[in-house]
């Protein structure tokens, strides 16, 4: 049974985490695109306000997604995109082995620094 793709938002210090489940395929657009622009408006909108807020970075959190074909590779391609023509450097965690061949094969990995998990990329990107 297909479910459809769900994305959360949370910021942390210079990041800003998409957390995303279900499918990541051409029905994720809409929803990706939501994520992306309530991420930076978080980091525009928060206390403090401003650069010093901005978001530097975007962490997409794949672990709880259940599959992704070809148009998702191609939206993640599209927010990979946007996010380096804003200076923005974006990393992904919880891919499953095989969505990690898949980058790899895309050379998606060469523009997508991979981490294991959720909590290796925060201490990573946090400190």
């Amino acid at each position: 049974m297909k479910s459809a793709c769900e994305a959360q938002v949370r910021m942390l210090p210079g990041v800003a985490v998409l957390e995303l489940s279900g499918e990541v395929d051409g029905n994720a657009a809409g929803i990706l695109n939501a994520a992306y622009e309530t991420a930076m408006a978080k980091g525009y909108g928060a206390k403090g306000g401003g650069a010093e807020r901005d978001p530097a970075t975007v962490l997409l959190d794949f672990a709880a997604v259940d599959y992704i074909n070809s148009t998702g590779i191609a939206l993640i391609v599209s927010v990979l995109a946007r996010a380096r023509a804003e200076r923005r450097k974006v990393v992904a965690c919880g891919l499953s082995a095989h969505y990690r061949e898949i980058f790899d094969i895309t050379r998606l990995s060469d523009f997508i620094e991979l981490f294991p998990d959720l909590d290796h990329a925060v201490s990573q990107l946090t400190h």
